[in-house]
């Protein structure tokens, strides 16, 4: 899609902090960090939300892969993080472009919102 941040950072267009890479993903850090570790895993293939990425098993589980290597990468694995996929504006999606946030490096309060 032509108008959507998050493609235009799969495709270069617009420049990001990217941490790891695969085949089907990208995942850099938030450009507002909500804990010491914050970084959004995204496919590089449009889909709107987690509803839409659903439909494709094999992708959902390389994204779900990766975040948990950024979670090692980033040394927050063994102490506890977060996968968190807001899906529609009300739950605070703001970029339509499924990503995962992980989340890590400090103690998370439940509930989170």
């Amino acid at each position: 899609m032509t108008d959507c941040l998050f493609c235009k950072i799969v495709s270069g267009d617009v420049p990001a902090k990217v941490v790891r890479e695969s085949a089907g993903t990208v995942a850099f850090r938030d450009i507002n960090p909500q804990a010491p570790t914050h970084v959004l895993v995204i496919p590089r293939a449009h889909h709107a939300n987690v509803g839409d990425l659903a439909a494709d098993a094999e992708l959902l589980a390389e994204v779900v892969r990766e975040a948990h290597q950024v979670a090692v990468d980033e040394g927050i694995a063994d102490t506890g993080y977060r996968l968190v996929f807001n899906t529609g504006a009300q739950a605070g999606q703001t970029v339509f472009h499924v990503h995962g946030h992980v989340l890590g490096g400090r103690g998370l309060n439940w509930p989170p919102g």
